[in-house]
């Protein structure tokens, strides 16, 4: 029997631990454990992971701060599972998914693996549009955790699991923040490592609250993904430049006003068309008006975000400061 070790970096949010450790209460599958690394926190949730020691095998651990990459790896040297889980500590997760994921291993032989996000239910109506954007085909949202992936499927850190193999020969993570999931999927295939989607292993992901939050996510996925390509250079595919190409085309866009008015009134209704495709297409699959109307506004955050992130990276590099080898 697979036996499976979950680790779950925090820094100042004991709320989210709390739901999602209740969460894990609820797995049909129990096999496994659950360590707890607070990087540094303020706001500690070591009260709240011992409110959950008597229905969980759980083990916490306090550090220095120094970002989630390495938070992750601390708690990967710690695991005793024949696979480590990698969750962020904002997500639910549904009680079927680990009985999911063993059945899939039963199946298939894979070293590294991961799941799609949801958004849940109970999420509020902006939760739900947030969370529409960051994973709609009609955004760049679509190309994570989903069945058709660029390329060879690359987990992504909010879910992915790895085995105890993986880390071994790779050492986990070698920077800790912007970028540092792609990296180290980038790296596990590179040494060889098969990897799989597992479509029924998704989380209810809840991500940012508010759409300024949500802005500063992408804006800092954007720079995130020029720091890879410092990393692995030519990894930055055509997908990955589109909400540059969002960017750059408001640029021109708004230029044809004084330039060419004509040529502004077409852009106009490409973009009007564009985003009532979204209207619609998110109110049909969140059966709500209102979701619909918001998802017009996180997706243009989440494209004009991660395209501007891209510029600015290259303007003014910061992604250096986290390039600090373990």
């Amino acid at each position: 029997m697979r036996f499976y070790s979950v680790v779950v970096p925090v820094y100042n949010r004991p709320q989210e631990v709390e739901e999602l450790l209740q969460s894990l209460t609820l797995q049909t599958f129990t096999g496994f454990e659950v360590i707890i690394v607070e990087d540094g926190s303020t706001n500690t949730c070591a009260d709240i992971v011992g409110k959950y020691k008597a229905l969980l095998d759980i083990s916490y651990y306090f550090k220095e701060n120094s970002g989630q990459g390495f938070t992750r790896n601390y708690g990967f040297e710690r695991a005793k599972g024949d696979y480590i889980l990698v969750f962020d500590s904002d997500c639910i997760i549904p009680s079927h998914y680990f009985q999911s994921v063993d059945d899939f291993l039963k199946e298939h032989t894979v070293d590294a693996f991961g799941g799609p996000d949801r958004a849940h239910p109970d999420f509020n109506s902006l939760q739900k549009a947030i969370s529409y954007s960051m994973t709609s085909p009609l955004t760049t949202g679509g190309i994570r955790g989903n069945k058709k992936h660029v390329g060879k499927f690359h987990p992504r850190s909010f879910n992915m699991g790895i085995s105890k193999k993986v880390f071994e020969q790779t050492k986990g993570y070698k920077i800790t923040r912007m970028g540092e999931d792609i990296e180290f999927s980038i790296r596990i295939l590179k040494e060889g490592f098969k990897t799989a989607l597992i479509p029924d292993a998704f989380v209810y992901h809840k991500r940012r609250t508010s759409l300024s939050q949500l802005y500063k996510q992408l804006h800092f996925f954007g720079r995130a993904r020029i720091n890879v390509n410092r990393f692995w250079p030519g990894e930055i595919k055509l997908v990955h430049l589109l909400p540059l190409f969002f960017v750059l085309g408001l640029v021109v866009w708004f230029a044809f006003y004084w330039l060419y008015l004509p040529v502004f009134k077409l852009g106009a209704v490409l973009l009007i068309a564009y985003f009532v495709s979204i209207l619609f297409h998110s109110t049909v699959k969140n059966k709500s008006l209102r979701v619909g109307v918001l998802s017009i506004v996180s997706s243009f955050m989440q494209l004009f975000g991660y395209g501007v992130g891209m510029i600015a990276e290259v303007i003014k590099p910061r992604g250096n400061q986290f390039f600090a080898q373990k």
